[in-house]
């Protein structure tokens, strides 16, 4: 792993935000620093992981395996409790970050999908859904449910018409040149085309409260580290207009730090339904208040942006 300049603008005065972060999600050996760009303030993982490094750890620790609804309880209790009434009650009452209650029209590009479980519910609340998804496997599951799904790089997307909406649900902090995968996007959006985003919020009240301990710290995993004003600067750099700016607190989000950093060396411990759900319950409860809070003055976990093709 290399680099030590600005994977945006290529600046080289960089500032440690964090000194030393571990992967408290999945346990990936080692720790990362978190730097700062004094040039035009994106926040990035160092040292940054080379493509090939990050793909062997997603093989080995992340995403879709074909497990479905027979993997772990976690996995089986959240596939479970998404096919479920319960959870639309749930994006009303705690936030909707992946836009899986928004209805429309058109074609809706899921960037990322996975093993199709979002496609589903776009095409249920009326858009022509299609995938993008690396993860072979995920990609082969999503298509068994009767989904188009791309297995390339976005910009190799050759598509057999422009999308309408775009969808970027937790992935442009993965990407290792943000920049171009915004461009590539445009190019397969539609005139007037909207670009949906959501991803972890560098500015927000959790993120200063748990210090390292940050669920979505998530390195390596996450190379960039966004707040609104530059998140909302690249759009306009890449030929897209924010019209939408605002942040949501997953009650899910809080409870995983706090599990984070009641357990720093025990990984995987946030994803224990005996642990997490009475911490989540908590959150929508007594910590309601706070998250609202949090969320009007900016600063919830979750960035959420909804841009047009300019």
């Amino acid at each position: 792993m290399s680099g030590t300049s600005c994977i945006l603008c290529d600046g080289e005065s960089l500032r440690v935000v964090e000194p030393a972060v571990r992967d408290n999600r999945f346990g990936s050996p080692g720790s990362w620093r978190v730097l700062a760009c004094e040039s035009c303030g994106l926040w990035q993982t160092d040292p940054v992981p080379t493509q090939g490094e990050l793909q062997a750890l997603y093989e080995r620790h992340y995403n879709f395996g074909g497990e479905g609804e027979t993997g772990s309880a976690w996995a089986r209790l959240r596939a479970l409790f998404l096919s479920s009434p319960l959870y639309p009650l749930m994006l009303r009452a705690d936030g909707d970050v992946s836009f899986h209650a928004r209805r429309g029209q058109g074609r809706l590009l899921d960037v990322g999908c996975n093993e199709g479980r979002g496609l589903a519910m776009y095409a249920a609340n009326g858009f022509r859904a299609e995938g993008l998804e690396l993860n072979r496997v995920a990609a082969e599951a999503a298509r068994a449910k009767g989904f188009v799904v791309y297995d390339v790089d976005v910009a190799q997307l050759r598509p057999s018409a422009p999308y309408d909406v775009v969808v970027l649900s937790n992935v442009l902090e993965h990407a290792l040149n943000p920049r171009s995968m915004l461009q590539a996007i445009r190019r397969v959006s539609a005139p007037g085309g909207r670009l949906w985003i959501s991803l972890p919020n560098a500015a927000s009240a959790l993120r200063e409260r748990y210090g390292r301990d940050w669920i979505n710290w998530h390195v390596p995993f996450h190379v960039t580290h966004f707040d609104a004003a530059r998140l909302s600067a690249l759009l306009r750099d890449c030929g897209f207009e924010p019209e939408s700016v605002r942040t949501i607190t997953p009650a899910l989000w809080w409870a995983q730090s706090e599990v984070a950093r009641a357990f720093p060396d025990e990984p995987r411990r946030h994803r224990e339904a005996a642990r997490v759900l009475p911490l989540m319950l908590r959150a929508m409860t007594l910590g309601a208040a706070e998250r609202a809070a949090w969320n009007r003055a900016g600063r919830g976990d979750c960035l959420v942006v909804e841009a047009r093709r300019a």
